[in-house]
C-alpha cells in the first residue's frame, strides 16, 4: 500500500541509519585526527621542526630522526628523504618507507616569482657545488631542488640561503607552498598589471605563519598579470589572472580549485575582479577556506579541489565573501586568450624600458651547481643582475642591452643553454623520476634528454608547438595530463613478454588554449625503449593529418584511435 497523509505507516520498509562521519572540517567541528598526518599536525606544528635539526639531528646524525619528523614535519623546511639506490620501480608500492628511505634527502629553495638576483643564484649553485654532489634541478614550480644532502650540512645551508634571502620555509609539507609569478613581472612590455607587490605581501603574511602552517594538504598558488597567462593558472588551488576591467582597470581575476594528480580538476573561475591592493586579502580568505572546511579525513580527499567540486563556484564565493572578507566581491571579465602558443618566454623579448630579456632552455629542467655559477657570472658579464625561473623549467635572463643580446646569447650556448631551442628541446618537461623520488616507478630526466636527441635527429624540420611531459608516477608533478603528449610513468610488458619500464599516453591535453585533459586511447602504453619511435610516428600522423593551422591538441581529439597508436 502506497504511503498517504492519512496512512504514512505505509511508506516504503525503514532503512537502517547511520551517523555520518563528516569529513573531518575544523568549521564543521571534527577536530579529531583522523589519520596519522593529521595526528602528527596535531601533536607538533611542522614549522617547530628547524629548531631540533638544528640542535639535535644535524649533531646526532640521521639515525636520530624521529620517523614523524622524518617523513611529516621536515617537509615543511622543504625536506624529503630520497630514494634508496638500486630498488626497481615493481618495489616502489610494495616496500615499507623505511626501506626505500635512503639516508640524504632532497632540499628544495623556494623561488617566491621565479625572482633571483645573480648572487643568490651564485649562492644557489655553490651549495650545489659543496653539498649537494652538484645536483640543482629547475622544477616547473619555478624552485630548485637539490638531492644527495645530509643533515648535517642543513643548518650550514640554511645560513648560506638566508644570508640573500632564499629559504626552504614551507616548500613542501600541507603548507602554502611556493607562490607562482611571471617571469617577466614589472618589465614586460604587454604587461596588463604587475603582481609582485601582492606576491611579496602574501609572502610576508603568510609563509612561516603559524596560522596557516597546518592545512588539509598542500595549496598551491600563482598571481600573473601577463597576456601570455604563464603560470599554468588553470592547475593551481588559487590563482589571480591579470585582466582589464571595462570600468576599474587592471586587476586580477580570482580562480579557485585546480589540482592534477590522480584526479585531475581544471579550476574554476569564481567571477570576481580583484584589484592589486586587495589580492593578500582574498588571498587569505581562500586560503582560510580552505583550512577550516577543507577534508581532513581522507588524504586522497584533501585537497581544494574537492570541496569546490562539492559546494561550486557560487557558495566557494558566498563562504568568501560572507565569512571571510566580510564584503562582496566586483563581479569582473574571464581573461583573454594567451596571445602565443608558447608561454615559457625563451627567446630574445624587448621590455617596457627598451631593454631585452632572453630566455633559455635546459635539458628537461636538468643542470648542476656548476652550471648556475656561470649563468650568474654571463649574466652579471653582459649587464644583468637579474635572472628568473619559469613555470616550464626554463631561465631568463633580465635588463640586457642590445649590444650585449647577441654576445649573451653565444655564451648561454656554450653552456648548452639555447635562446634558439627546438620545439623538442623547448617543449619537453620531466619529473624527478626514479633516479631520486620514493614515489616513482620509472626513469625520466635521462629519458627525456634522449628523446630530444632522437626526435632533433629525426624530425629536424618539425616546426610546430609540442609539449611532451614525462612523469615517473601517476601524481602528475609534470603535469601528463595538460600536454599534448603526457607519458605517464608504468611497467609494462614488452614484445617478449618482460616487464619493463614504459608509460601510458595521454594525447591532447592543453592549458590557456581550450584548456582540457585531453584523453586516453585504450590499452595505449609504449615502453620506454620504443618511446621515440611511438613520439616520431605519431607526429608525423599529425603532420599528414592535420587541417591548416589546426593545433596538435585539436587534431588529436578528432583522430581515430589507429593514427594515434
Amino acid at each position: 500500500m502506497a504511503a498517504t497523509p492519512e496512512n504514512p505507516a505505509a511508506a516504503a520498509p525503514r532503512r537502517k541509519v547511520s551517523r555520518h562521519r563528516g569529513e573531518g572540517q575544523w568549521a564543521a567541528g571534527h577536530f579529531t585526527p583522523l589519520n596519522g598526518n593529521e595526528q602528527f599536525k596535531k601533536d607538533d606544528d611542522g614549522l617547530n621542526v628547524r629548531t631540533r635539526i638544528e640542535t639535535i639531528y644535524s649533531k646526532r646524525g640521521f639515525d636520530s630522526i624521529d620517523p614523524n619528523d622524518l617523513r611529516g614535519r621536515m617537509r615543511w623546511w622543504g625536506l624529503y628523504t630520497q630514494r634508496k639506490p638500486g630498488i626497481d620501480g615493481g618495489k616502489t608500492a610494495i616496500l615499507e618507507p623505511e626501506e626505500l628511505d635512503d639516508k640524504y634527502f632532497m632540499l628544495r629553495v623556494r623561488i617566491d616569482g621565479g625572482r633571483l638576483s645573480t648572487q643568490q643564484l651564485r649562492v644557489i649553485g655553490e651549495i650545489s657545488q659543496e653539498f649537494a654532489r652538484g645536483t640543482a634541478d629547475l622544477t616547473d614550480r619555478q624552485n630548485v631542488q637539490y638531492h644527495w644532502i645530509r643533515i648535517e650540512d642543513v643548518p650550514e645551508i640554511w645560513n648560506r640561503l638566508e644570508a640573500v634571502g632564499l629559504s626552504t620555509t614551507e616548500a613542501c609539507g600541507d603548507t602554502p607552498r611556493v607562490i607562482l609569478g611571471s617571469p617577466v613581472a614589472g618589465i614586460a612590455a604587454d604587461e596588463i598589471i604587475d603582481g609582485t607587490p601582492a606576491v611579496d605581501e602574501i609572502h610576508r603574511r603568510i609563509i612561516g605563519n603559524p596560522d596557516f602552517s597546518n592545512l588539509p594538504r598542500k595549496f598551491k598558488s600563482a598571481i600573473s598579470g601577463s597576456p601570455l597567462l604563464d603560470v599554468a593558472h588553470e592547475i593551481n588551488d588559487v590563482a589571480f589572472v591579470g585582466v582589464d576591467h571595462p570600468e576599474h582597470g587592471p586587476g586580477f581575476d580570482l580562480w579557485v580549485g585546480g589540482g592534477l594528480s590522480t584526479n585531475p580538476k581544471i579550476g574554476q573561475r569564481l567571477g570576481a575582479w580583484v584589484p592589486l591592493d586587495e589580492v593578500p586579502d582574498v588571498y587569505e580568505g581562500v586560503i582560510s577556506i580552505f583550512r577550516d572546511y577543507g577534508y581532513r579525513r581522507l588524504r586522497t580527499r584533501a585537497r581544494l579541489k574537492f570541496l569546490l567540486a562539492d559546494w561550486g563556484a557560487e557558495k566557494f564565493r558566498q563562504v568568501l565573501e560572507d565569512e571571510y572578507l566580510e564584503r562582496k566581491l566586483v563581479d569582473g571579465p574571464a581573461p583573454d586568450q594567451p596571445v602565443a602558443r608558447w608561454r615559457d618566454h625563451v627567446g630574445v623579448h624587448r621590455q617596457k624600458d627598451g631593454r631585452f630579456y632572453v630566455g633559455f632552455a635546459p635539458r628537461v629542467g636538468r643542470v648542476d651547481g656548476t652550471t648556475l655559477t656561470k649563468i650568474a657570472e654571463v649574466a652579471e658579464a653582459h649587464g644583468s643582475g637579474r635572472v628568473r625561473t619559469t613555470v616550464e623549467q626554463k631561465m631568463v635572463v633580465l635588463d640586457v642591452e642590445q649590444a650585449q643580446v647577441d654576445s649573451l646569447v653565444e655564451a648561454l650556448e656554450a653552456l648548452d643553454l639555447t635562446a634558439r631551442p627546438t620545439p623538442f628541446r623547448r617543449g619537453t618537461m620531466a619529473c624527478t623520476g626514479i633516479e631520486y623520488c620514493k614515489l616513482a616507478i620509472v626513469e625520466t630526466k635521462a629519458r627525456g634528454a634522449s628523446l630530444i636527441d632522437e626526435l632533433e635527429r629525426r624530425m629536424p624540420e618539425f616546426d610546430e608547438p609540442i609539449t611532451i611531459n614525462i612523469n615517473g608516477c601517476p601524481n602528475a608533478c609534470a603535469r601528463i595530463q595538460v600536454a599534448d603528449i603526457g607519458l605517464k610513468g608504468q611497467l609494462v610488458v614488452d614484445a617478449d613478454g618482460e616487464q619493463v619500464e614504459g608509460f601510458q599516453v595521454h594525447l591532447g591535453g592543453a592549458l590557456g588554449l581550450e584548456a582540457g585533459f585531453g584523453r586516453k586511447v585504450r590499452g595505449l602504453k609504449v615502453t620506454s625503449a620504443e618511446l621515440p619511435d611511438y613520439v616520431e610516428r605519431v607526429l608525423k600522423r599529425f603532420q599528414a593529418e592535420r587541417e591548416e593551422g589546426e593545433r596538435f591538441a585539436t587534431w588529436a581529439a578528432r583522430a581515430g584511435e589507429e593514427s594515434l597508436s
